[in-house]
């Protein structure tokens, strides 16, 4: 099997990073309840078992995906990519 030459633009960016961030969900609370927090408090977000998560590449929303379990690991299987809009 023959392999496929990286082009220009892939060879450019194959050693660059990117943060991946994954928002499940939001809560806003009074600092005063966050702070009284201990371990094992549970705080309810705003998001349903069936909503997508959000995920961003260095603060940009790159795509939605739904969470799931691979082995001991948490997942996302993307199910939209975002077009940019800039």
């Amino acid at each position: 099997m023959r392999r496929r030459q990286k082009s220009v633009e892939e060879k450019a960016v194959q050693d660059v990073s990117v943060e991946l961030s994954v928002v499940v969900g939001r809560k806003n609370m009074p600092i005063h309840q966050l702070l009284k927090m201990g371990r094992g408090a549970v705080i309810e977000l705003d998001a349903s078992v069936d909503d997508d998560a959000w995920v961003y590449a260095n603060n940009k929303l790159i795509a939605r995906g739904k969470v799931m379990i691979m082995g001991e690991n948490v997942a996302i299987s993307i199910t939209e990519k975002i077009v940019g809009t800039d």
